[in-house]
This record gives C-alpha cells, sequence and structure tokens, in this order.
C-alpha cells in the first residue's frame, strides 16, 4: 500500500479548506491548543507564586524571630542592670 493513497485531498489549499469546514475544524484545533497550553502554564506559574510566597514567609519568620530574640536579650540585660543598683 503506498501512503498517498490514503491521502484525500488533491492539493494544500484543499487540505486547508478541509471539504468546506475550515472554520469548524481549525476552530476546534485551536481551542485544543489553547486548552492544552493553559493546562500546562497554569500550575507553573500557580507553583512558581506559592514558592514566591513560601520563601517571603520564611524570610519574615526569620526577622520576627531575631528581632524577638533580639528583644529578649535587651530586656534580660535591663533586668541585670537595675539588680545591680
Amino acid at each position: 500500500m503506498n501512503l498517498t493513497d490514503g491521502i484525500q485531498f488533491d492539493s494544500f489549499a484543499a487540505f486547508i479548506d478541509m471539504g468546506g469546514y475550515a472554520f469548524n475544524v481549525w476552530a476546534v484545533y485551536a481551542l485544543f491548543a489553547l486548552f492544552v497550553t493553559v493546562n500546562l502554564v497554569a500550575p507553573l506559574r500557580q507553583r512558581k507564586a506559592l514558592l514566591r510566597d513560601l520563601r517571603r514567609r520564611q524570610t519574615l519568620n526569620q526577622r520576627s524571630a531575631e528581632s524577638t530574640a533580639g528583644v529578649a536579650v535587651d530586656e534580660a540585660n535591663h533586668k541585670a542592670e537595675r539588680v545591680e543598683t
């Protein structure tokens, strides 16, 4: 069997025209491509946003812990000074 026996279009223009149903056929292909693209890109964007948010929270927690530790040390020093006097 020859590979060209199964081709039902006489020319590339006839292939693009799809027997008069070009708009419907190519619209479905376009929607499918859009669907696949959105389903590939959306999770990647969500992951990126989630990681960015987690990094921001971690930085804020570290800063909070450092400032809290600094306050505790200052209070301890202040109490020690009051006891000595």
